[in-house]
């Protein structure tokens, strides 16, 4: 796992950090955020910068590193090791997104988004996105 500092949410699945000197762009695997012009996209990335907020995180990768437009890939640990894809997914600010080969997590995304619906969590809660 890549320790890096957070430089700015840039949405509810996407990260501006510092890597080894170096600003990278990451996407959260697995997961997909609404929208900043959708419901619950702005709720999303402000619930995003206040879990990660001056916090020092962890990147831990899966088969493919980057994506066809260079942004990292990787699953985002917390400093209490909470995975943040995960916790985005069982609040109800996200939906699973599995694209292969980046499937380590896919059904604990799963298990996690069933929960999310069935408990009307975050987008669950007014009707199915």
């Amino acid at each position: 796992a890549e320790a890096v500092r957070l430089v700015r949410v840039i949405d509810g699945d996407s990260l501006l950090v510092e890597l080894a000197g170096r600003r990278e762009e990451v996407r959260l695997i697995g997961i997909d955020a609404p929208e900043g012009r959708q419901e619950f996209g702005d709720r999303a990335r402000e619930h995003v910068a206040a879990l990660c907020r001056g916090q020092r995180l962890r990147l831990e990768f899966d088969e493919e590193r980057r994506d066809r437009y260079g942004r990292l890939l990787a699953y985002v640990y917390l400093p209490d090791s909470q995975m943040l894809n995960e916790l985005l997914v069982a609040q109800g600010y996200a939906q699973v997104m599995t694209i292969p080969p980046n499937v380590r997590y896919a059904d604990r995304f799963q298990a996690a988004q069933q929960k999310a619906r069935a408990q009307r969590r975050g987008l669950w809660s007014t009707c199915d996105p």
